[in-house]
């Protein structure tokens, strides 16, 4: 079994997205064994996006991050974070697949209502930043 980590953006839980993303998981056999909803401030999310802290995007993905509520999930399942990342669509809504989350839900690249681990050691250190071990049902 794998693990990965999950994030319904601000602007996919502003929009009422959280069952809807929820129920597509589900759907696709993807189990729920960690969730909260969190506020993360501007410097949860520069730690969180650190990765990224050498891009020009930067500045604007952890204002969006920190600009309202997330639900941050650990999801577990065989093959979870290619499922995950299949089920997400690509990252510019405009180019995600046909019935994916953010081709169905997204208003723009960075607004893409959902944010998924791409491999194991970023799942790992992601799972980490935002749960500890009580907090994961296994």
């Amino acid at each position: 079994m794998e693990r990965t980590l999950s994030i319904i953006k601000p602007d996919g839980v502003t929009r009422g997205l959280i069952g809807e993303v929820i129920r597509r998981l589900e759907k696709n056999d993807i189990r729920i064994v960690g969730m909260k909803m969190l506020w993360m401030t501007r410097e949860q999310a520069r730690g969180f996006y650190a990765v990224h802290r050498e891009r020009p995007f930067f500045d604007s993905l952890t204002n969006f991050m920190s600009s309202g509520p997330v639900v941050v999930m650990v999801l577990e399942g065989e093959n979870v974070i290619e499922k995950n990342r299949t089920l997400m669509g690509a990252t510019d809504p405009t180019k995600a697949a046909e019935g994916t989350i953010r081709r169905d839900f997204a208003t723009e690249i960075e607004k893409n209502v959902v944010h998924g681990s791409d491999a194991p050691e970023t799942a790992a250190f992601e799972i980490g930043y935002f749960f500890n071990r009580f907090e994961i049902v296994a």
